[in-house]
């Protein structure tokens, strides 16, 4: 019979965006199926700073490490869990709507693990979807465009499930981008 990890052997680290908090309803939705994978979940307050390189250097100084971590970010949150990939070195990066090449946002992120996946809006008014397009061009991530805004609410069904298989690979160890 297979053991049920320890919760610290497998962590998933949330960070929301620039207007939202750290449970939020994208959150807690992602919480719940990595929950279900045996992961524990951490979503750190960010809301005490609007500017992008002090939550990331929150997130750097927290310093959380597990056996399978996880970045999972969305808007902001994305730039910060993307940003904070070369110095946390985790094994998944799961991005929403992320505000990357943005003005102010522009820095190209290193250190991005083999399994990452992003996941942006058509109808995004606000980070355009090209910003997701050459992300996961650049680090040949898996790359979702769903019909949806920039909060990605009328997608979150798809994106749990989306969640639930990019959890389940990297756990298997298989290729993020293998169907």
């Amino acid at each position: 019979m297979p053991t049920v990890p320890k919760p610290t052997d497998r962590l998933v680290v949330f960070a929301h965006g620039m207007e939202s908090g750290p449970w939020g309803t994208k959150i807690q939705a992602l919480a719940e199926v990595a929950r279900q994978h045996h992961f524990a979940v951490e979503s750190p307050d960010y809301r005490h700073t609007q500017d992008p390189q002090a939550r990331v250097d929150q997130l750097r100084a927290l310093a959380p490490r597990a056996q399978q971590l996880v970045l999972c970010g969305s808007s902001m949150g994305g730039y910060v869990s993307a940003h904070a990939c070369e110095a946390l070195q985790p094994n998944g990066l799961f991005l929403l709507a992320p505000a990357l090449y943005y003005p102010g946002f522009d820095e190209e992120p290193s250190g991005i693990p083999r399994h990452s996946a992003v996941v942006h809006g058509w109808q995004d008014d606000i980070i355009p979807p090209a910003s997701a397009i050459r992300f996961a061009q650049t680090h040949q991530a898996e790359l979702h465009l769903v019909q949806d805004s920039h909060r990605l609410i009328d997608a979150l069904p798809l994106i749990e499930q989306l969640f639930d298989r990019f959890l389940t690979r990297l756990v298997a160890g298989t290729d993020a981008v293998s169907p």
